[in-house]
């Protein structure tokens, strides 16, 4: 879609639905002139949104719905048909999921958002002498970089994707080995059979992570329950790996010196799981 050179929307008291509205409309054509007003002119010749009863307002009876129920405001109404060119379909998709839903709920249902109230809070005070307009810009500035850096966030999922479709044919025993730490928990397959994920940690050395099963939200396979949150200095003798040196409290990570380090964790995990499922078959 080719963006006119003006857009209108409603003057008075803004929310994040207009104003992430508006930054998404300067992102894509920063010279885009905006006005705000009660009544939209007869003669206005732009793009309209969040008043008129148009294409991308949401105030009318029977105004679109998502698949899930959750309706549209106007910032989804036109990130639906925005949103695609500047990420592809599958990135709209997810940033839709993640971020433009729940602001577009806030709008039409009042649930609670913390990044709303803080869009809300640019809104001048019921004294003050300030410009609703001015205030308003001021909001979308502020909007604008959390838009574009929830856009290179998207850019950077798809990048880690082929990263993880590459390593995933090389997984063994379960075990999926990245070259980098990048963000894979919703990039794995949901029928994928892998219990653990090995990737060079950010603060030096190792990282593994067990992954949680989609439908019941638990690991699949925990790191053992006598290694969690144990001193550094005590787990090489607790586990037998020299260079263990960290368990989460929760059992669902470690980190190690060596990536052969956090290697032998994981398989040492899958072998106790393996022993612990066997005993209490044998049980039955």
């Amino acid at each position: 879609m080719k963006l006119p050179a003006r857009a209108f929307t409603h003057a008075g008291k803004f929310h994040a639905d207009d104003v992430f509205s508006a930054a998404l409309l300067r992102t894509i054509r920063p010279d885009i002139q905006i006005q705000r007003g009660f009544a939209v002119p007869d003669d206005f010749d732009g793009l309209v949104f969040d008043i008129g009863d148009g294409m991308f307002d949401h105030h009318a009876a029977g105004s679109p719905v998502r698949p899930n129920g959750h309706p549209y405001a106007a910032f989804g109404l036109l990130w639906q048909v925005l949103g695609p060119d500047l990420v592809g379909k599958s990135g709209a998709d997810w940033l839709d999921e993640r971020f433009v839903q729940n602001l577009d709920l806030n709008d039409c249902t009042g649930s609670d958002n913390a990044l709303a109230d803080a869009i809300g809070s640019f809104n001048p005070v019921w004294d003050s002498t300030e410009s609703a307009d001015e205030c308003f810009f001021r909001a979308v500035d502020f909007a604008q970089q959390i838009l574009t850096n929830r856009l290179e966030e998207v850019r950077a999922v798809q990048r880690a994707r082929e990263l993880v479709q590459q390593a995933l044919p090389k997984a063994q025993q379960g075990i999926l080995v990245l070259p980098k730490y990048l963000p894979w928990k919703t990039l794995l397959p949901a029928d994928s059979n892998i219990l653990f994920v090995v990737y060079p940690s950010q603060r030096g050395g190792f990282a593994a992570q067990g992954v949680n099963d989609r439908a019941t939200k638990k690991l699949k396979v925990p790191f053992p329950a006598a290694w969690a949150g144990q001193p550094a200095e005590e787990l090489p003798s607790l586990s037998g790996i020299e260079d263990l040196r960290f368990c989460h409290s929760s059992a669902f990570l470690i980190t190690a010196d060596s990536k052969s380090g956090a290697l032998k964790a994981c398989r040492e995990a899958i072998r106790l799981a393996q022993e612990s499922k066997q005993a209490g078959a044998e049980v039955k």
